[in-house]
């Protein structure tokens, strides 16, 4: 999931009761029968209770305190503590209105770090929400917790996510009196890469996964792309190859080329993966130099869009970032700075000092060396033990993400599809669905705010699998008044703002515009008549068929 990057920032929940969300249409989960509400000295006996020999997952308990109801936010009991030897969590535990779930939340970046504000909606809809910081205590863009740290490589590639489950769920089972009815889990970017992992590795610790905008193949892969990326976007001396404005252009130009594949000029190209935008209809010519891209700015744009090769052409990696992202090519510093945390630390650990650059990456011979992190990976197609357990898994990607690769999870899906027997066996328990114009996990200039939980508690409780969700747009206006001014450009704290809005939103929250999206690879259309803003105005259509002019 980053904050100046894909992982770091995020990774986020949207999550809520259909019935009080205006743009969704995912009607409500089974309701669990009322338990007797836990008291106050119940939450504070937590801490002295023993959970050192739950299997796998042997934990202490250091803090258990009654966090008051504030606002729209419940009254519940804060549980924090650790699984041995080094896997921090907190468990937040409804008060009076827990409905019989669990719901696990995953982490953003290298870690370090709990992404409790995923918790927000869910605790307010009664579930009982655990966090962990994936097995270290750290800033999520620094890895150096990695460096001759093999536990801790284990707990961040796979382990920390599993344990943090079972010891969430033997929590419930002490405060509540009986076990979690229902145990689901959401994560974007490093938390949708858990997800994954959770799908693969342990595919019975929940009945359902959200996971969106999940790191797909392995951590080193996704890496060796984002690198791809950014080598693209400056010279040997560290230049900028493109400005503000000729990526301007270059957006523009996309839009033109590709914005009515919905049948609605929106600014939002409704198919990216279909859009068949060449930069080089900006080349400069006839002495022109103005309004026109050089031929490096083009090379560099199709690298880019085509994603990582070797110098002869060889293809070494999923496609790359889809037509609609130039806008935020720009502002690689802390991206550089974040990636190259990976390599120095985590999987090359050169010596004696870490001087990495991504300049350093040789994409002749690097991709290689990429084996060498197969700790952390989710690449594994045969889903069949998680679906024989039952379990749903929910994936959402944005096609206007600009860090996460929308080429790795397309990979992985039809890899899937032809693993388990073709697209009707997988769609019972495994879609995927492409948000256009949505940034990394949320934001963006499309319908980004959906409720993924509601949609996946149809699919889990009643077998309803999702076949359209609704999201909403909602006003950048609204969402820079409500973010934090940490220091991040404008656009930065808009796009946070949007990972982290609460669903339900809040009254007051504009609403722009809904939309419908589809399980890939169907694709949204206008239908001709009626309200663009409006999603009951828009129908599915299969991919290659005729945009509306």
């Amino acid at each position: 999931m980053q904050c100046n990057r894909r992982r770091s920032f995020w990774l986020f929940i949207l999550a809520a009761a259909v019935s009080q969300a205006p743009f969704c249409d995912a009607s409500e989960a089974a309701e669990t029968p009322p338990t007797a509400a836990p008291t106050a000295q119940s939450c504070v006996d937590m801490k002295s209770a023993d959970f050192s020999r739950v299997e796998d997952a042997p934990a202490q308990i250091l803090e258990a305190v009654v966090i008051e109801a504030e606002g729209s936010n419940p009254s519940y009991c804060r549980v924090q503590g650790y699984v041995m030897p080094q896997v921090r969590f907190e468990i937040r535990l409804p008060m009076s209105n827990w409905n019989g779930r669990m719901l696990e939340v995953g982490d953003g970046g290298w870690g370090g770090e709990m992404f409790l504000f995923f918790c927000s909606g869910p605790v307010r809809k009664g579930y009982a929400c655990i966090a962990s910081d994936m097995g270290h205590t750290g800033a999520s863009r620094l890895a150096l917790w990695a460096r001759n740290n093999v536990q801790a490589q284990v707990d961040f590639g796979y382990r920390a996510t599993h344990v943090t489950a079972l010891i969430g769920k033997e929590i419930v089972r002490t405060y509540y009196g009986k076990p979690p009815a229902r145990s689901l889990m959401f994560g974007c970017s490093t938390g949708g890469y858990q997800g994954m992992v959770e799908a693969q590795r342990f595919p019975w610790d929940f009945d359902g996964i959200v996971a969106v905008a999940p790191d797909m193949g392995s951590e080193a892969d996704l890496s060796m792309r984002i690198v791809w990326k950014l080598q693209q976007l400056s010279d040997r001396d560290g230049h900028p190859v493109f400005r503000l404005p000729d990526l301007e252009l270059l957006h523009d130009a996309a839009l033109r080329a590709c914005d009515m594949s919905d049948g609605v000029k929106d600014g939002v190209i409704g198919d990216p993966v279909g859009c068949r935008f060449d930069p080089s209809v900006l080349a400069c010519t006839g002495g022109h130099h103005s309004e026109c891209l050089t031929d490096q700015q083009i090379r560099a744009a199709k690298n880019i869009y085509a994603g990582p090769s070797t110098s002869t052409g060889v293809r070494i990696s999923t496609s790359g970032l889809l037509p609609g992202t130039e806008l935020d090519w720009a502002g690689t510093e802390s991206s550089s700075a974040e990636v190259a945390e990976f390599f120095k630390y985590v999987l090359f650990n050169p010596s004696p000092a870490p001087h990495w650059t991504i300049r350093d990456f040789n994409f002749d011979h690097d991709y290689q060396r990429l084996g060498l992190g197969a700790l952390f990976t989710d690449s594994d197609p045969d889903l069949r033990k998680f679906k024989a357990a039952g379990a749903k898994l929910l994936v959402a990607q944005g096609g206007g993400d600009p860090l996460e690769f929308p080429g790795g999870i397309l990979d992985y899906y039809d890899t899937v599809n032809r693993t388990m027997g073709g697209a009707a066996s997988t769609k019972d328990f495994f879609r995927l669905f492409l948000v256009p114009g949505m940034k990394h996990c949320s934001g963006g200039d499309g319908a980004f705010a959906i409720d993924y939980l509601s949609y996946l508690e149809e699919w889990v409780d009643h077998n309803r699998a999702p076949d359209r969700m609704i999201g909403a747009h909602v006003d950048s206006n609204y969402l820079l008044q409500h973010s934090d001014d940490d220091g991040s450009s404008v656009k930065d704290r808009i796009w946070f703002s949007a990972v982290k809005l609460p669903i339900p939103l809040d009254a007051d929250a504009p609403v722009t515009f809904t939309r419908p999206v589809y399980p890939y690879p169907l694709l949204t259309r206008y239908k001709g008549t009626g309200d663009p803003n409006d999603a009951k105005n828009f129908g599915p259509v299969e991919p290659g068929s005729s945009p509306a002019r």
